[in-house]
C-alpha cells in the first residue's frame, strides 16, 4: 500500500460521473458520497497504479507523487489543451469556458457550528435568488457543497478556513480572516478559529446577503485556476482534526459531527 501515492481529483473538471468510484477495488474512494469521487482512504491506493486516471473520461484525475510522466489519456485526446503536465484545470478548453459557474461551500459542521450552518442558509437563499437571472444570461449554474469531514479531505480541496464560498475554484472572499469559534471548539476539543467576513470595514462570523451576493457576482468571470500549487495544512485544522479524532471514540446516535 503507497503512503505517497493516491489521487487527486481536479473538482473544477471532474463531472462527477461515478467512473473512478466505482472501478476502484481498494476502497481509496468513499462509495457513500458516490458518484462524487471523494478520496477517504489514500493509503490503500496501490504504488503507481493508474487505473482510475485511465478511466476518467474528463482527465480530471492527477496523483501525488507521479514521477512516471504520465497523462490522463482524456487529456491528451483533448485538442488546444496548454502545455502544463500537471492534471489539473489549466487546458485552454477550460479557460474558455466562461459561461460556466461553479459554486462550491465548503465547511467543517452542519449540525453543530453557527457559522457553518448560518452561512449555508443564506448561501442556499443568495443563489436561488441569482440563479434564474443568471441561467437567463446564459451561464450555467453548478452549486456543490463538501464536508471537509477529515484531513485528506481538506489536503484535497486545498482547505484554508471554514467556511469558505469559491467561484471557478476561486475564493470569492480571498484572505482568510479568523476568529474564536466556539461551536469547533466543541466538537474538537481544542480551541479552534473559524472564518470572519469583512465588507464595508465591518466583520461578520455569518455574511449577509447582500455581501454574497456582491461577491458571487464580481466573480461571474473568474477564470478556473491552476489547482497544483503547494498547499500544506493550517494549523488550526490540524488540531481540529487531531482533536476530533482523538473525541471519536466517544459518540452518540445523533448522526452529527458534535461527538
Amino acid at each position: 500500500m503507497a503512503k505517497n501515492w493516491y489521487p487527486v481529483i481536479d473538482i473544477l473538471t471532474c463531472i462527477e460521473c461515478g467512473t473512478c468510484v466505482n472501478f476502484c477495488s481498494h476502497g481509496v474512494y468513499d462509495k457513500s458520497k458516490a458518484p462524487a469521487p471523494v478520496v477517504i482512504y489514500p493509503d490503500g491506493c496501490i504504488d503507481h497504479c493508474h487505473g482510475c486516471g485511465n478511466k476518467c473520461p474528463m482527465g480530471a484525475i492527477a496523483y501525488v507523487g507521479d514521477d512516471t510522466g504520465w497523462a490522463p489519456p482524456a487529456q491528451k485526446e483533448k485538442t488546444g489543451a496548454s502545455d502544463c503536465n500537471c492534471g489539473c484545470s489549466c487546458s485552454s478548453e477550460t479557460k474558455n469556458a466562461s459561461k460556466r459557474l461553479t459554486i462550491e461551500y465548503l465547511y467543517l459542521d452542519l449540525c453543530t457550528c453557527d457559522r457553518c450552518i448560518g452561512t449555508d442558509a443564506v448561501l442556499e437563499e443568495v443563489i436561488s435568488v441569482l440563479r434564474p437571472a443568471l441561467e437567463l444570461a446564459g451561464y450555467t449554474v453548478d452549486y456543490r457543497k463538501y464536508e471537509m469531514a477529515t484531513a485528506e479531505i481538506a489536503k484535497q480541496y486545498h482547505f484554508l478556513s471554514s467556511p469558505t464560498i469559491r467561484v471557478n475554484g476561486t475564493d470569492i472572499f480571498g484572505n482568510v480572516q479568523e476568529s474564536d469559534c466556539t461551536c469547533c471548539g466543541d466538537i474538537a476539543g481544542v480551541a479552534v478559529d473559524c472564518r470572519v467576513f469583512e465588507y464595508d470595514g465591518k466583520k461578520y462570523e455569518v455574511p449577509t446577503k447582500e455581501m454574497l451576493a456582491n461577491a458571487i457576482l464580481k466573480h461571474l468571470d473568474a477564470i478556473p485556476g491552476c489547482s497544483c500549487t503547494e498547499y500544506a495544512l493550517p494549523e488550526n485544522l490540524r488540531r481540529f482534526y487531531a482533536g476530533k479524532e482523538s473525541k471519536a471514540a466517544s459518540t452518540c446516535s445523533c448522526g452529527c459531527s458534535c461527538c
